[in-house]
């Protein structure tokens, strides 16, 4: 099972979204026996509460699946859990790494370095810029190309446990 964790800063609009919007590619492309999706967040003031109501009405405009999203913070062993673990910003990177040590297989990276040809560096956040529009079209297009990335990266590296130390061409 390839593990992917989505993560920003209180776990309730960004990294929920992306949770969603990647389970319902990996569903859509008949890998969820392949691929598993959680998300969490640096900060622990959400946890246990529903995404933010702006992340759950433009996942229901685009009907896509918002059940049992739950936020939580990031905990220490999802830093060796998770094969590809995948932050929204530069703050949320910095803030990662002070929950311990990434696995040396452990992919981490910024979602908006999967977007081709974009000026972003950076998932904006709509908890405080209120654009859950924009916010999905980033994380939705930059989805597309993890998606992609992690095909890929399984397809063409079948020595370096991407795919759970074992070769599958997904």
């Amino acid at each position: 099972m390839i593990r992917v964790l989505f993560v920003c800063l209180g776990n309730i609009c960004r990294s929920p979204m992306a949770e969603a919007v990647f389970r319902n590619m990996v569903l859509e492309a008949g890998l969820n026996q392949e691929i598993e999706v959680d998300s969490a967040g640096t900060g622990d003031w959400h946890q246990g509460q529903p995404p933010h109501k702006g992340t759950l009405e433009i996942l229901s405009r685009y009907e896509i699946c918002a059940d049992k999203l739950i936020a939580r913070q990031v905990e220490a062993n999802d830093l060796s859990h998770f094969q590809y673990v995948i932050v929204m910003d530069d703050s949320n990177m910095e803030d990662l790494l002070t929950f311990g040590q990434v696995h040396p297989n452990t992919y981490v990276g910024k979602l908006c370095d999967f977007l081709e040809n974009s000026t972003y560096e950076n998932v904006p956040d709509p908890y405080y810029t209120g654009d859950f529009d924009e916010t999905y079209e980033l994380v939705t297009a930059s989805c597309k190309g993890l998606l992609e990335f992690i095909r890929k990266r399984c397809k063409t590296n079948e020595k370096n446990n991407i795919c759970n130390e074992e070769y599958r061409e997904i």
